[in-house]
This record gives structure tokens, C-alpha cells and sequence, in this order.
């Protein structure tokens, strides 16, 4: 609620904020809605740091951490923010590598090394090898956003390291700098500094019996400090053993790493077991035929997928079966490694003769596939009823050997405790992945979620485990190595640490001295002390605004730069407030009403949602279907309340009532006067629309006035209403006629509501819910007949169409006739792509650059339009960069200029400019051709407009 007191630490990073940022300016942001989106991780903790730093070079990052000890502030290093441990949080400053330090500074092919610094995305690193027929071996499910550095701190592995090792098996030296500031450069056989040497060698003399026999008994130990790198036997490492230190040694400025060959070719083959206990007593088997993954899942991970909306066909590709294997053949070619899968499916065969199996070489077939695997960690955070899921016990790992008994019985701990959990991961190493339905809410339900955990680390040590098998153990297990840990061996990890970090500045709580694993939980008790009933139904959370967006768990898909659409605004700034994850992070500090105490009025909010282009493509590729669309409209809602909102609102937002008031004889006299550049700049500057912008401008004759002239035809016995919204009715109206032009081609009868009708969405975009639910019941009500008819809806503006599908169920809850019109919507495309008479258009072989509709892309499917465009014998380029970046209002109002360009100029242009004379530019959004037209000059056409001319090209030959 408003006005709850700040806590402690809250209190303290105002008085030091100031201070740091005069010390270091652009590196230090100690705003509320940066340090709000920094709060947590993918883990389970939060923790609102006293500021953020972004240094952009190995000197300020040095000078960050001399500010940072003058100011007594522990420093905390952060990449991708992907730790699902807590490893990447902490209360003083937090160190964001990922935006400036991101360079890869050689790569030597002979050698086969790479030297990075530590912002380096992982997927960019593996692009800039396989240039040269190499990559980095390990491979996280986040390799598209996880940094270097934060591998190296966390020492992960991901499927692949079953054949390529570890990320300390694949590390070679590092550059570091101690908290104190001096400069390391540590390989094999020393760290750069003979008096440190010395410490360490006294170090590792003094406990050989730990280290030997504790410490790297199997592949995926990485629970503690890798002292055993410092053996005699091992080459005494010391960068070896600093990986998996998470930040608590030192802080690495530039890494050299190991690269690996790539197979020429790579085959999939999926086997299927009874159960997944099957499964995991066959995965070290089919570790030893030399297979590349061996990524293990269970049935339940499948329920969970197919529980979410627009998923319930998904793994349709999937083998028979209640557990599978992915297992990843390579080959010199498709054909030889084809051959080597199914030679790995026979000899499984002969052991297990009822395993089924799918062998995949198609890529795009490969990748659904694994995207099923990859996704986990998001998808098993909702359960199938609709119920949390939690890390916390998540990344356990055994020797392969033991994972069968190890799966038995922590499902049996679970049904002890009263939890379920979706079991899933590297099973070819005995790592296992879970997330757990813990309650914590309240106080009982984090003691018995600390129960569980406690058991589950005496479970796993008994059977020779380790409590971490990837993450890292951060906040989440460092208070659990004595249980698998000597006392002897915990004094070790406790001297290494004070060699390098005496005053324990770095990454304080964390395997040393560690914080309880039941501290300052996220989703603990008084999480949401704001109260709120939002506007939409919400279903899929209960109705609760709260739940929706702690639908967020921070695994950072949003962060890719370029796999996926999402979040367009983020892959221009590189910002993580302008991330969909940031935004989240900040809304449930809104919530919680501390760091960001001004509830519905804060202007942090405000500020963190305002380059949110509303594209819903979150709602769709994020693995937990945040939608931050919706978050935004009911916050814009509540935010303006009984306030002036700004001018964009009210002239973009009733765009649909001052277009129908242009419309006819005014509208030549509007456009004429808006081509005047003073009339025009004086016509923004009221609106509140961005100076750069042209002004749209008005039909003359509206769609539905043209066809009142014109009246309907006659058809073959089949009738549609043809959808006339705002932009087509009163801005492109000849999209419309075209369209009414092919539908009757194909036999259709053609209606258009005689009446005012509105889907609502600019009102909807804009936060006004109360007027777009009065629009929507009002559009009922002129369509009723048509509904109770069961007439189908043909939709020819994407962002439209989505809002009578999929929104106004969500704000017309308890009106049957909103559902109606929801499943009756149609598009264009899909009308025509289910024609099976004449085909009356002719081949145009042509070739495209098409960009679809981020809602359609979001919300939708654009299979019906390649359908079409096949048949046309168009061949489309589709942009895949998602958003055009003028959305709706977005791109018209004032300081969204620049990332509306940079949307655009990330694939939409270039391919547009690119593209010859005699090209069709393809875009059925009114938004998007108009970026188009604004930003190159060349005319975009709705498909309507391809069929019509198609069509015409048919009946003049």
C-alpha cells in the first residue's frame, strides 16, 4: 500500500546514490525503476540493490569497484541474469556486464581459443566461431541471453556438455580484477602473482585429503569452490578453480576459452520409454554410444506445455512414450549422421526392444523439438491447473548411475512433503531440473518449503550427489554444503575465499558465510500489499492482476537479441527496464509498494512501461505468456483515473471518433491543410504527436459508405460480414473494396455492418478500458444478428481482429455474444486458403518482402497467408525481427521516436531497401505500412490487394 515504510537498505541507497553517480557519471543509475528492475533474477530471491553499474570498459569497472569500497558497498556481478540460484543479486552494487563489455576480442582458429570479454552473449560467441567450423561447448537452455562471464561464475554446462565438458573444462586463462583492485592474469600453473601463489599452494597442501576425495568425483560437481584444480595432478589451475566462484573471488574483465569442432552434420533422434525412470537407467548407455546430448524429460513436462493456450497439439512430433531422451548424433554428413542415429536407436533397442523413436534431420523440425526442452524451465513454472511452480531445489545432480533410484525417490519426497514438481534435464550426467508447487506465501508454507529442501540435500548427498549440478548454489544452496561438505573441507573454500577477497566485498551470502536459503524470498510473504480488481477477466490467473505479472520468473527470453520478437524496444536499448522482464520487476515492486511506493500513481512505472510498443509478442514467445500489453493498459487505466492524460490519448486514442468525423466531404479539406507543413506542425504539437511524423490521412469516402452506395451480391449461399475497422474503413478504404472484390470472386455473399462499430483497440492501447468496454458492448449489439446467425467474421486489420479474438472475452467476461464474436473471427487469408473451388487468381511469381503483424504473429498464426502466397507463386521474405516499430499510437508519440526507427531499422527497412523495383512489400497492418511509407518510401499492399490484382491479371488473359 502507499506509504509503507522503505526498508533499511532502501533508505541507505538514497544517501549513497547521489554520491556514486557525481563519483562515476553514466556508469552508476540509482533511480528507483533501475534498481526496481534489477531486484531479482530467475531465481526465488530478491534483493533491491543500492545501485546499478553499467561500466564500459575494464578501467571503470575497476574504478566501480574503488567507489563501491570507499562507499562500503559489497559489489555483485551480473550478465544476463539468468541465475536461477540468486547468485546475481545483492543489496549494494550490482555490475550489468551485458550492455557494454559484450566484445569478442580474437578468435585464433588454429589454436582453437577465443578471448572474450565478460558481457559476451553465448549465442554471439558461437556465431563468430562457426565461421570457422567451431563453438563453445557448453550450451544453457539460455544460450541466446546468457553472458560468458555469468557462465564462468555459475561454471555451466547445458546439453552438450555430456561430449564438450564443462565451462571450467573449457576456460583457459582469465584477466581478473581482486576487490582491491589489482589485476590478475591467472591460467595453469599460476595466478600471475608468486606471493598468491604461495597462499594458494599452502592452501591446497594443508587440505589434500578433502580435495582429493570430496571434490571432482563426477562431471557435474560443481557445488563449492573447484579447489581440486589446484592438485599437483591437475596442473594447479587457478583459473579452473575460480570458475563456478560466482563473483565472490574476483571479477573477470576478459576471458580466454576453449573452442571445439562442430559436426558437419547434426540429427536428432528421440527415444521413448515407458516412464522417465526407464529413461534416466538407460541415459548413461546411450552416453557411452557417443552421443552429443542426452537431455531427459517426463510426460508431465508435456501436460504442462499443452496446458497453455494455443499449445494443446505441441510435441505432436514426439515418439510414443512417459519419458524421453533427446539425444543429438553428429555426422560429415546428414546422410552419416542420419545413419549413426538410427545405429544408436538399435543399440538402445537391443537392451530396451519396446523404446520407440523419432529421427529428425530436419532443422526446423530439430528446433520445435528442442524448443519443448530448452523451454522448460519456463513452461514447468505453471502447473497444468494453473498453479505455481518454483525453483529452489532446481539443478541436483548425481552420478549418472545413480539417477534412476535418485528420480524414485525425490518423487517420493515430494508426495512426503505434499509437492509436485516436473522432473527434467541432463540425464546422460545424472543432472536432474525441478520445479516445485512450494507455497510461500506465508510463513508456514516457506518453513515447510525449507523442510523439503533440507531433506532433498541429505537425499541427494546419500546417494554421492552434490546439491548443484549447473547454476551454481548461490542464495539457494550455499547454507546446504555442510550437508554433502567436511568441516575441513568448508574451511578450505573459506581460506580461498579470503585470499582473494579478505574484506568480503564480492558477492557477500554466497558460499561463504551464506545468507539462510529462506531469506528475502520474491514470492514470500506480504509479496503484493497492494489490492487491485483489474479490468480483465485475467482467466488464466484466477482473475488476479498479481499473479499475472509474478507470471514473470526471470528466465530472460525477452533479453534475446535476435532469437524471437520479443521485446522490441529492449533489443534497441539493450536496457533491461525496457526488457519485459525489467517492466515485471518493476510492477511487482509497485505492488509489494516499497522500493516503488507510489502505487498506481508512480511515475517508475510509468517510466518503465512507456517504450512498451504493446506488440503481445511476450504473450506469446515467453515461455510463462507474460503479457505485458495487458499489464500496461490496466496500469494506464488506474494511473490516469480522474487525471489529465496526455494529448496522444485523446487524439490517437479516439482516433476511430475524430476519423469518422473527417470522413466525406471534410476529409479533402483535412488532408489538404495537413500537407501543409506549419498547419501540420501546429496540428502535432496540439495532438501530441511526434514532430518527425507525417499525419495520416483521411478517405474521402468511407468503406462502409462506398458499399451503402454500392449494396451487396448475390453468392453462392454463403455469407460473411466483412469487418469495416477504422483504419481500413476511413484511412485505406480501398483495402476494403478489394477484399469485398475477392471474397465474391470466391462465391461469397458479402455483408458490412451498416452501423458504428469499434473493436475498441485504441482505446484499449491507451489504458482507457471503461470506454473500450462501452465501444465493444455497443459493437455487440450492432452485430447480434449476425451472430446468432453464425455468420463468420473476416478481419482484414491484424491488430483488430486479435482484439475481438483474444481481448474482448478478457473485458467482457460475462457476455456470450463477446465469445461468439471471438470464434467466429476470421482472416482473410485463412478464408481463402480453405477455398476448394476454381481458383480464380493468376500466378503473379513474384517474389516479397513481407512483414506480418506482431499481434497476428503473437496471437495468430500468418500459415494461411504463405498458404496463399504459394498458390499466388509469390515467394515471401519474411522480417523476423518482429515488430515494425510504429505500433498503433506508439511510434506517433513524442520520445518514441528513436526506437520506433530502431525497430525498424533492425530488419524491416534494410530488407525493404534491399529489395528490387519489381518486389512486392507485403504488410496487412495499416501501422505497418505506414513505417514503410514513412521510412522508405515504397507502398506496402494488404494481401487483399495482392488477391484483388491476381485476380484482375486473371480475367484480362
Amino acid at each position: 500500500m502507499m506509504g509503507t515504510p522503505v526498508s533499511a537498505t532502501d533508505e541507505r541507497s538514497f544517501g549513497v546514490g547521489g554520491d556514486l553517480a557525481r563519483r562515476l557519471p553514466g556508469v552508476f543509475r540509482t533511480d528507483p525503476t533501475t534498481r526496481a528492475a534489477y531486484s531479482s533474477d530467475a531465481s526465488l530471491y530478491r534483493q533491491v540493490p543500492a545501485a546499478v553499474a553499467e561500466p564500459r570498459s575494464a578501467e571503470e569497472l575497476a574504478r566501480v569497484l574503488e567507489v563501491a569500497r570507499d562507499a562500503g558497498l559489497p559489489v555483485t556481478m551480473r550478465g544476463g541474469g539468468t541465475s536461477i540460484a540468486g547468485n546475481s543479486i545483492g543489496t549494494g552494487v550490482v555490475v550489468d556486464t551485458s550492455r557494454h563489455l559484450d566484445r569478442i576480442l580474437a578468435i585464433d582458429p588454429d589454436a582453437r581459443t577465443a578471448v572474450v570479454q565478460p558481457g559476451v552473449v553465448l549465442d554471439d560467441l558461437r556465431a563468430a566461431a562457426g565461421e570457422y567450423g567451431l563453438t563453445f561447448g557448453p550450451d544453457p537452455s539460455t544460450h541466446s541471453r546468457c553472458t560468458l562471464g555469468g557462465m564462468i561464475g555459475n561454471n555451466s554446462c547445458g546439453s552438450h556438455s555430456v561430449a564438450w565438458g564443462t565451462t571450467s573444462d573449457n576456460v583457459v586463462a582469465l584477466t581478473m580484477l581482486t576487490a582491491d583492485g589489482r589485476e590478475l592474469h591467472v591460467r595453469r600453473g599460476t595466478s600471475g602473482d608468486a606471493a598468491l601463489d604461495a597462499e594458494l599452494t599452502r592452501l591446497r597442501d594443508a587440505h589434500l585429503a578433502p580435495l582429493r576425495t570430496e571434490l571432482g568425483r563426477f562431471g557435474r560437481q560443481v557445488s563449492g569452490y573447484g579447489l581440486h584444480h589446484l592438485l599437483p595432478e591437475r596442473g594447479f589451475d587457478v583459473a579452473k578453480a575460480l570458475v563456478g566462484s560466482e563473483g565472490t573471488c574476483g571479477v573477470v574483465t576478459e576471458a580466454t576459452v576453449r573452442l571445439v569442432p562442430v559436426p558437419n552434420a547434426r540429427v536428432l533422434a528421440v527415444l521413448g520409454f515407458p516412464d522417465v525412470f526407464v529413461a534416466a537407467e538407460l541415459a548413461p548407455v546411450v552416453a557411452g554410444m557417443g552421443a552429443l546430448t542426452v537431455e531427459g524429460m517426463a510426460s508431465d513436462m508435456l501436460d504442462a506445455l499443452r496446458s497453455q493456450p494455443g499449445r494443446a497439439a505441441a510435441g505432436a512430433e514426439l515418439c510414443e512414450g512417459g519419458g524421453w531422451l533427446y539425444c543429438e548424433v553428429g555426422g560429415d554428413s546428414v546422410a552419416d549422421a542420419r545413419e549413426a542415429a538410427h545405429a544408436l536407436v538399435e543399440g538402445v533397442r537391443e537392451r530396451l526392444p519396446e523404446v520407440t523413436s523419432v529421427v529428425v534431420d530436419d532443422p526446423r523440425k530439430m528446433r520445435a523439438l528442442w524448443w519443448i526442452r530448452e523451454a522448460g524451465s519456463g513452461i514447468v513454472t505453471r502447473r497444468p491447473g494453473g498453479g505455481e511452480a518454483w525453483p529452489g531445489w532446481e539443478d541436483s545432480a548425481v552420478p549418472p548411475a545413480n539417477l534412476p533410484r535418485y528420480l524414485r525417490d525425490l518423487y517420493a519426497l515430494m508426495r512426503r512433503h505434499g509437492f509436485h514438481g516436473v522432473p527434467y534435464g541432463h540425464f546422460g550426467e545424472g543432472c536432474v531440473h525441478l520445479r516445485v508447487d512450494f507455497d510461500l506465501s506465508d510463513e508456514p508454507g516457506v518453513a515447510a518449503y525449507r523442510r523439503f529442501v533440507e531433506h532433498a540435500a541429505d537425499l541427494v548427498a546419500s546417494y554421492g550427489g552434490t546439491v548443484s549440478g549447473e547454476h551454481g548454489d548461490g542464495r539457494a544452496r550455499s547454507e546446504l554444503l555442510p550437508r554433502m561438505y567436511s568441516g575441513e573441507l568448508l574451511k578450505a573454500f573459506a581460506a580461498f575465499k579470503d585470499v582473494f577477497d579478505p574484506g568480503r566485498l564480492l558477492n557477500p551470502g554466497v558460499l561463504v558465510d551464506p545468507a539462510p536459503l529462506d531469506a528475502d524470498l520474491r514470492p514470500g510473504p506480504g509479496r503484493d500489499a497492494l489490492p487491485v480488481t483489474p479490468v480483465h477477466a485475467l482467466t488464466r490467473d484466477g482473475g488476479s492482476f498479481a499473479a499475472a505479472v509474478h507470471r514473470c520468473v526471470g528466465v530472460g527470453a525477452c533479453r534475446s537479441l535476435d532469437a524471437g520478437t520479443m521485446c522490441p524496444s529492449f533489443k534497441v536499448t539493450r536496457d533491461e527496464v525496457h526488457s519485459t522482464r525489467g517492466r515485471a520487476r518493476v510492477l511487482a515492486e509497485m505492488l509489494r509498494g516499497r522500493t516503488v511506493d507510489g502505487g498506481w500513481r508512480s511515475p517508475e512505472v510509468l517510466e518503465a512501461l512507456d517504450l512498451c510498443l504493446s506488440c503481445k509478442a511476450c504473450a506469446h514467445e515467453c515461455p510463462v505468456n507474460v503479457d505485458m500489453a495487458t499489464y500496461k493498459a490496466e496500469f494506464l487505466h488506474r494511473h490516469y483515473a480522474g487525471r489529465r492524460r496526455p494529448m496522444a490519448h485523446y487524439s490517437m486514442g479516439w482516433l476511430p471518433l475524430w476519423s469518422r468525423m473527417v470522413s466525406g466531404a471534410p476529409a479533402r479539406l483535412v488532408n489538404a491543410a495537413l500537407a501543409r507543413d506549419r498547419v501540420a506542425g501546429v496540428v502535432k504539437r496540439v495532438a501530441g504527436v511526434e514532430p518527425r511524423r507525417q499525419m495520416v490521412r483521411f478517405a474521402q469516402e468511407s468503406l462502409q459508405r462506398w458499399f451503402r452506395r454500392r449494396g451487396p451480391r448475390p453468392g453462392d449461399g454463403r455469407t460473411v460480414v466483412l469487418w469495416p475497422d477504422t483504419f481500413t474503413n476511413f484511412h485505406t478504404p480501398e483495402v476494403g473494396r478489394d477484399a469485398v472484390e475477392v471474397l465474391e470472386a470466391l462465391g461469397y455473399r458479402v455483408l458490412v455492418p451498416p452501423g458504428r462499430v469499434c473493436c475498441g483497440l485504441t482505446w484499449h492501447s491507451t489504458g482507457q478500458l471503461t470506454v473500450a468496454r462501452r465501444v465493444l458492448r455497443h459493437t455487440l449489439d450492432v452485430l447480434e444478428p449476425a451472430l446468432a446467425g453464425g455468420l463468420p467474421i473476416v478481419g482484414l486489420e491484424p491488430s483488430c481482429t486479435v482484439m475481438l479474438r483474444a481481448e474482448a472475452p478478457e473485458l467482457l467476461p460475462d457476455d456470450d455474444r463477446a465469445r461468439k464474436l471471438a470464434d467466429g473471427m476470421r482472416t482473410l487469408a485463412e478464408i481463402v486458403a480453405e477455398h476448394d473451388g476454381d481458383w480464380p487468381f493468376a500466378a503473379l511469381d513474384a517474389r516479397a518482402v513481407a512483414q506480418v503483424h506482431c499481434h497476428q504473429e503473437a496471437k495468430g498464426s500468418y500459415d494461411a497467408d504463405r498458404a496463399v502466397l504459394a498458390r499466388l507463386g509469390v515467394d515471401p521474405d519474411v522480417v523476423g525481427a518482429g515488430c515494425c516499430g510504429l505500433a498503433g499510437n506508439f511510434g506517433f508519440e513524442p520520445g518514441h521516436w528513436e526506437v520506433s526507427q530502431g525497430c525498424a531499422e533492425r530488419e524491416l527497412y534494410p530488407k525493404v531497401r534491399a529489395a528490387s523495383g519489381d518486389d512486392l512489400v507485403l504488410a496487412d497492418g495499416f501501422s505497418c505500412r505506414t513505417q514503410i511509407a514513412q521510412g522508405t518510401h515504397r507502398e506496402g499492399l494488404h494481401l487483399a490487394q495482392v488477391l484483388a490484382r491476381a485476380l484482375r491479371y486473371r480475367r484480362r488473359t
